[in-house]
């Protein structure tokens, strides 16, 4: 995406009028490129960027043309750009103040160094790759770009990988991964545990190597990456191949091979059918065995894969020399050698060699046969001394780390302890709190229900005073009534009857007369 962004600016620029004021020749850049190995798409990208790289005083579109053109260079002169690009990004920090433009040109000089750890890492000067590394991760950390840390740590992990340091690798691959999660980068951690993967495959953990690829197979095809699903599929057949089963592997590489046709990825067309080649071998059919080779031995040509072509030479040419046919199984062992050689692959020509040696040794030229006998005999040392390296280095690496785990165990074990006691503590601390809450609930439901005791013995109360008051007023009522009712008759019977002094002195006047 980023280089098609690039490109689209690129004709931009051009149908705007740049003017087209070269460099001289001395100073062209990919003027030695074989453009017998870019597709047509790539010959378009280059010359425009190699147009707008010329055409332009900006020393910020110059870097983007070089980044753009270094991503899509496959031979050994990719370095050669890079230092041109490298010398751009620091006199262009050296003149900018900080300004964001100033971190986006340190974050381009980080990808730099980055790119000239691949080159030295693909060259095989591991030391000179894990110091490009080193620096280029020095950068994204200082500036906190997240993805260049997390491209860093797959790299680093790559590295460790390739000196047999497992755990080291395992430990890069799992930061790398962590970082890509954050940043939600699903191609990324497919990327991750895609390498994990291989790792235990190469361990020869077969089955943790499965699962690692299911788990990257389901992200890729859940974000429609083709290409790593294909890779994917390769990678689980190869899985199934070493597992012997044969038929299973087949269906795995077939659904691989399907899909690179689909989006046109020859190199990984051809590393389909050589697979499928060796599985057709072992499972007796030389006939679709020599077809498959033959086929990915033409897509290798056409793209000039030529640590491909080596393989495919040796494999063609051993088939040749199973069925009998020694002219045609000697033709492509002295091409395989040929290249082998040329190319500097101790693993491929020893095999060629061990090729060539039988088919001389069946031509009756015995003398040719001890040569190549020897050459594979010290190729083999080489690669075995190589391997010894290795594993002297993978041992150290494992007994460190176990040294490393006992350590963590015995701290893991008293940090247990600790937390242990802590819980232990926390839960009395638990207990007591729900106790005391369980005792205020307690004592505030009692204050409740008393309260609505005292509310409903109150209510009771102030009816029976109510009752009273009224008893009390009806009574005093009657009361009056009463008493009136005496006065009335006292009345009556005052006025019904004769006064006491009037009968006296009725009486006193009796008396007298």
């Amino acid at each position: 995406m980023k280089k098609w962004v690039f490109i689209l600016f690129c004709l931009w620029l051009f149908f705007n009028g740049i003017a087209q004021n070269f460099a001289d020749k001395k100073f062209y850049l990919v003027d030695s490129l074989d453009l017998n190995k870019l597709t047509e798409e790539d010959k378009i990208l280059l010359d425009s960027c190699l147009r707008v790289y010329h055409s332009t005083n900006l020393d910020t579109i110059k870097i983007n043309a070089l980044d753009v053109i270094c991503e899509n260079m496959i031979d050994n002169s990719w370095s050669k750009y890079l230092n041109f690009q490298l010398k751009l990004i620091e006199k262009s920090i050296s003149l900018n103040p900080p300004t964001p433009t100033l971190n986006s040109l340190k974050i381009a000089r980080a990808a730099a160094l980055n790119n000239f750890g691949y080159i030295y890492m693909y060259q095989g000067d591991i030391d000179l790759a894990l110091k490009y590394y080193l620096k280029s991760l020095k950068i994204v950390e200082e500036l906190k770009d997240k993805k260049g840390i997390a491209a860093a740590y797959n790299n680093l992990g790559n590295i460790y990988d390739n000196q047999g340091d497992v755990p080291l690798a395992l430990a890069y691959y799992h930061k790398c991964m962590k970082l890509e999660n954050e940043l939600n980068d699903k191609k990324g951690v497919a990327s991750s545990l895609n390498n994990i993967g291989y790792i235990y495959h190469n361990q020869g953990d077969v089955e943790l190597a499965l699962e690692y690829y299911n788990k990257s197979l389901k992200i890729r095809e859940g974000v429609g990456d083709k290409k790593g699903v294909a890779t994917c599929l390769n990678n689980i057949a190869g899985v199934y191949s070493n597992k012997n089963d044969s038929v299973l592997a087949l269906e795995y590489y077939k659904k691989s091979l399907k899909i690179r046709e689909e989006i046109g990825d020859k190199k990984g067309m051809a590393t389909s059918l050589n697979n499928m080649g060796l599985i057709y071998y072992n499972m007796g059919d030389i006939s679709l065995a020599m077809e498959c080779y033959y086929n990915s031995l033409k897509i290798r040509k056409e793209i000039s894969d030529k640590l491909g072509l080596t393989t495919s030479f040796a494999n063609i040419g051993g088939l040749y020399l199973d069925v009998g046919d020694i002219v045609n199984a000697k033709k492509m062992g002295e091409k395989g050698l040929q290249l082998s050689l040329e190319l500097g692959y101790p693993d491929q020509i020893e095999r060629t060699a061990g090729l060539l040696s039988k088919v001389y040794a069946k031509k009756g030229n015995f003398k040719s046969a001890l040569e190549m006998r020897n050459l594979e005999i010290q190729m083999r040392d080489s690669i075995l001394s190589e391997n010894n390296m290795k594993a002297s280095v993978q041992q150290q690496a494992k007994y460190d780390y176990e040294k490393r785990q006992v350590l963590k165990d015995a701290e893991h074990e008293k940090q247990l302890a600790v937390e242990q006691e802590a819980k232990s503590k926390q839960k009395v601390i638990i207990y007591s709190i729900a106790l005391g809450l369980m005792l205020v609930i307690l004592f505030l439901v009692f204050v409740f229900n008393r309260l609505q005791v005292t509310k409903k013995q109150k209510s009771i109360i102030e009816e029976q005073k109510t009752t009273v008051e009224k008893a009390h007023l009806l009574l005093e009522e009657k009361n009056e009534e009463i008493i009136a009712s005496i006065r009335y008759s006292k009345r009556i019977q005052d006025a019904l009857l004769t006064s006491q002094k009037y009968i006296e002195r009725n009486i006193k006047r009796l008396k007298n007369n």
